[in-house]
Parts: C-alpha cells; structure tokens; sequence
C-alpha cells in the first residue's frame, strides 16, 4: 500500500470541504454572515431578562466655598389649629430608579403578532385593495410576515395578468428570491417547457406563488406563514380574473381548494374555486416542476394534466 503524503492529505482535506460546501449549498444557504451561528431569538430574550447596568457615578469636584446669595424671606402665615409650620423650602432627590431599557429590536410586527392577528390584518388590508399594482404594494410594506424580512426580494408575479390561465405554486427559491419573479431556477425552465407543449408561454400565463417570499434553506412555509400569505394570493386571484386555475403540487393545492389528498391523488382533477364575487372557476391540481425535476418518471403524469388543461382551455374558448 503507498504511504500517506502530505499532498494526499491536502487532496483529501480540499475534498471534504468542497462537498461540504454542496451540501449547504444544496440546502439553500447563498450568504456567510459571521464564522459562527447566532440565536438571534435567545439573544433578544436574555437582553429582555439582564439587569440593566450599573453606572458609578461620575467623582465630583472640589470647587472653593463660595457665599450662598441673598434670599428674600418667605412670606409667613400663622399656622393653623393641628397644623405644623410650613417649612421654608423643600429639596427634591435625585431618583434611584434604573434607566429605561430599550427594547429588543424584532421583526417588525410578525414577532410580537398572536396566532390569527396578522392573518386577520392581511384579510382586512387584501381586501381593499382594488388592482393588482396596489396589492403589490401593498404586499412591499406589509410586516406581518416574518419572511419579508429573511428574504432579498418580495416575489409578486410574472407574466400576462390578463391571461386565461393563472399558476399558482408553494414559494420562492434561491434564484426567484435573487431575481424577484417567480419559477426562475431550474423548475421554471421545465415549467416554461409544458407550457410551450400545450402553446402557452409567459405572454399567455400569469404566474404566482401562495407565499411571496422565500423561506430561509428553502424550507416549507410553515401553516402559520400560509395562513398569513393567503389572502394575499386569493385576492391576487381575484383581480387577475382567470377562466382556470392551475395549482402546482401539494400546498398550493391543499391550501386553494380545501382538500387533504396527497398531489398524487389529487392530481389531475379540476376543483370548484369560489371567487371573493361569487363567480366559480375551476382550479386543475398537477405536480410541481420541482417534484418533476426529483422524479422524472413522473412527467407522464404531468403530461395528462397539461392535456387536460388545453382541452379546457379550448373548451372554454369555444364556449365564448
């Protein structure tokens, strides 16, 4: 056996770093922040409970005796029955009490929001909002979910919003948070190749996600973040007035028509979706490109649906 060198060790160690590296980046982290982690929760909790610092008082100065001025005596007045003599001045000490702490920075109003409050504010403020360019404005200023602030780019839609047909998938990814549209990676390349095979493109389809911002490593959205999300997306849907829906893999399924039917069941079947004016349309389940990208074998599956999907739209067409 040949004898460990020197360079086979170096070899070996430049190895493992570099598969160390794919492995975060794989997991999605794009951006080293310091040379270890923070607990940025613990840290604003022990800032609430320290006690706040002490201040030795400043020494004092020896200044030379000086004559106290001249004061005008104080006018009198006979006390009355059971009452002391008033006093001829009265000095106040300094508090004792500590400073005030500042305190600790959060995000924004998602930290200190209970469980349905911000849902709730989301609903009521969506509502309101009369075209899209308002509800994406709105959605630039909304802190009501701690995403907006671990995210680089809000990621609102792309794009014909008066297309027939709208997609709606889970959330943004490394590039769409890089790039601020959604489905700019690898699954929107797949996805723009189905929509090409049935004749659509983005000039024909309007393009969305039920949370507009990436979650940290791409993780899934938690159910509070979606709950928080959707009435951003259910008036987006509103306003874009589509004929179809087209939802892409499980969350945005389960979360726009109700079910709790894993994708592979609950694919390639068409659900009643009850806009906010009564209207009805119907919203088509189907896989994710991104599940596509894992499990190529499943494109067949995908494929019935996207036929599904033009038979639909040139019925509708026809019906017009």
């Amino acid at each position: 056996m040949e004898p460990m060198t020197a360079s086979h060790a170096d070899t070996d160690a430049r190895a493992d770093l570099m598969s160390y590296l794919d492995f975060h980046v794989e997991a999605g982290v794009d951006a080293a922040l310091d040379e270890r982690p923070h607990d940025r929760f613990a840290e604003a909790e022990a800032a609430t409970l320290a006690p706040a610092p002490r201040t030795e008082p400043a020494p004092r100065r020896e200044s030379p005796p000086r004559e106290p001025p001249p004061r005008e005596p104080l006018p009198q007045r006979d006390p009355a029955p059971g009452e002391d003599a008033p006093l001829e001045f009265r000095r106040e000490l300094p508090s004792r009490d500590p400073p005030p702490r500042e305190p600790p920075r959060t995000y924004g109003n998602a930290a200190g929001a209970k469980p349905g409050e911000a849902a709730d504010d989301a609903r009521a403020r969506a509502a309101q909002m009369t075209t899209l360019a308002e509800l994406e404005a709105l959605l630039r200023g909304f802190e009501g979910c701690g995403l907006r602030f671990t995210a680089k780019n809000l990621v609102f839609a792309d794009g014909n919003p008066q297309a027939r047909v709208m997609f709606v998938g889970e959330a943004p990814g490394a590039d769409e948070d890089r790039i601020g549209k959604p489905f700019m990676g690898r699954s929107g390349q797949l996805l723009d190749r189905m929509m090409a095979a049935i004749g659509l493109d983005r000039s024909s389809a309007y393009i969305s996600n039920v949370v507009p911002w990436r979650p940290p490593g791409n993780r899934n959205p938690t159910p509070q973040e979606i709950s928080i999300c959707r009435p951003f997306v259910e008036r987006q849907i509103e306003l874009a007035d589509p004929d179809i829906l087209v939802c892409l893999g499980a969350p945005a399924t389960q979360t726009l028509t109700g079910t709790k039917d894993g994708i592979l069941k609950a694919r390639g079947r068409f659900y009643p979706y009850r806009l906010g004016d009564g209207r009805e349309i119907r919203a088509l389940a189907t896989l994710h490109p991104a599940y596509l990208l894992r499990q190529p074998v499943q494109k067949r599956l995908a494929w019935r649906d996207f036929r599904m999907l033009k038979a639909a739209l040139d019925g509708s067409a026809a019906g017009r």
